[in-house]
């Protein structure tokens, strides 16, 4: 996936006030708006120009776009950071549409366009990421958060609201996963009723376990002897440690499932334990004798099937 430079699609430096991105997006809409515009790729601009405004033309989207820096370059590679979005409050965008826009985009926001709604009392509902340890999916937890809300001063200069909530995180929640809090978005209009607050959940790089959906998997490190002829030994998982047993002429990447011991939920995901094969070190006399004793007498040719 390619870095987009938003600033650079409407040609404006990143210390642009709000009404210089508005006076670009403008004058760029004016150029390539397919109704009006003679230019080849007028729709695809548009396009790419719309998505730019939906971003720096929100206080919340620009703030949190912002965060990434300027050290990525336009069509850079480009893979969110695992902390992306934390704590930001994205509310719907300036368009009045749910927009169809680029990988990028909806990797970053998760789709969070405005949709049409009509003049209504209630108020907007908004979303937020948040980040919750693993073993919250196991036990379910009672977490307060920070958000951080930006907002424009009088001169045009983006500030930061700190705003506090009590979450109570349910057990066997996913990756991804919403928890609804109702009349916690914006509020109303003429005394209606506010909006709801949606939490998208994601869970913190863990040391030991990569998640997915409700299945987890574990790398388990296995010395040459125990992966050759089999053996007994421990493995860690969520709920403690555990007696496995390694089948004989395991290989390395083989799996091993351990049934129902992923995240709670009906069914309950497995563990899967990936078999390393680790090498001890030939770090002595007797270390290195060893080693020398198996390149004489076995007949192990590791690049047999190369017809090497």
């Amino acid at each position: 996936m390619e870095f987009k430079d938003y600033y650079k699609i409407l040609g404006i430096e990143r210390s642009a006030k709000d009404d210089a991105i508005k006076k670009a997006y403008r004058k760029l809409a004016r150029k390539y708006h397919p109704d009006v515009s003679k230019e080849k790729d007028a729709e695809a601009r548009m396009k790419e120009i719309n998505e730019a405004y939906e971003v720096l033309g929100d206080p919340e989207k620009r703030a949190a776009y912002d965060r990434l820096g300027a050290g990525y370059r336009s069509g850079q590679e480009f893979r969110p950071p695992p902390d992306w979005g934390q704590g930001f409050d994205f509310t719907r965008g300036p368009f009045g549409y749910e927009s169809d826009f680029s990988d990028f985009f909806n990797s970053l926001f998760g789709g969070f366009g405005r949709r049409v709604r009509g003049f209504r009392a209630r108020g907007d509902d908004h979303h937020v990421r948040i980040l919750i340890d693993l073993d919250d999916a196991f036990h379910g937890a009672s977490r307060t958060f920070s958000l951080r809300v930006p907002q424009l001063d009088e001169q045009g200069r983006l500030v930061m609201r700190e705003r506090t909530l009590q979450v109570q995180v349910p057990k066997g929640i996913r990756e991804g996963q919403l928890i609804r809090l109702a009349g916690q978005g914006a509020p109303g209009l003429e005394g209606g009723p506010s909006g709801d607050l949606f939490l998208e959940v994601h869970f913190k790089p863990h040391r030991f376990y990569r998640v997915e959906g409700r299945d987890l998997y574990l790398t388990l490190p296995v010395a040459p002897w125990e992966a050759a002829l089999g053996a007994s030994i421990k493995a860690p998982t969520p709920a403690g440690t555990v007696e496995v047993r390694i089948p004989a002429k395991s290989q390395n990447g083989r799996k091993l499932r351990l049934k129902g011991r992923g995240i709670p939920g009906d069914p309950p995901g497995d563990l899967y334990l990936v078999l390393e094969v680790v090498l001890p070190p030939a770090d002595s006399e007797q270390a290195r004798e060893l080693y020398q004793t198996m390149a004489r007498q076995l007949a192990f040719n590791p690049r047999r099937s190369l017809g090497v």
